[in-house]
């Protein structure tokens, strides 16, 4: 990251480049500065992932590949703002904020949660 950072944006295809960015908010710069607070967020999200994994059914890939994407992304997320007080972006499709892998791995993990959970029957004691 350290080319990146001094070269500040490198172009791959015509509407993708490499741009590095320090980001203290949230999706989209949301947030900016409240790096403590999307700490105590990401802890507590993944402690419940972590609880809804066990009790999905191992055998539904649409909620373990899912939860384990959103897990995944947190995690990834978490170690840059613990480690450098911001998440570092550097994914940069034009016309669209500029991401990181840890995102497209929430962003996508959720859509497979979403379809997952979409025939889920709510446990007894909710009806």
């Amino acid at each position: 990251m350290g080319d990146l950072r001094r070269l500040g944006s490198i172009p791959v295809l015509p509407f993708f480049e490499l741009t590095y960015v320090e980001n203290t908010g949230a999706a989209f710069g949301l947030g900016r500065g409240a790096n403590g607070a999307f700490i105590a967020v990401s802890v507590v999200l993944i402690a419940v992932l972590v609880r809804l994994l066990r009790r999905w059914p191992k055998g539904d890939l649409w909620l373990q590949a899912g939860g384990l994407l959103v897990l995944s992304g947190a995690l990834g997320n978490l170690y840059d703002r613990l480690a450098y007080k911001y998440v570092v972006d550097f994914l940069y499709v034009h016309h669209w904020p500029v991401f990181n892998v840890a995102d497209s791995c929430i962003c996508v993990g959720a859509g497979l949660l979403a379809w997952g959970l979409k025939d889920e029957k709510p446990p007894a004691a909710a009806r």
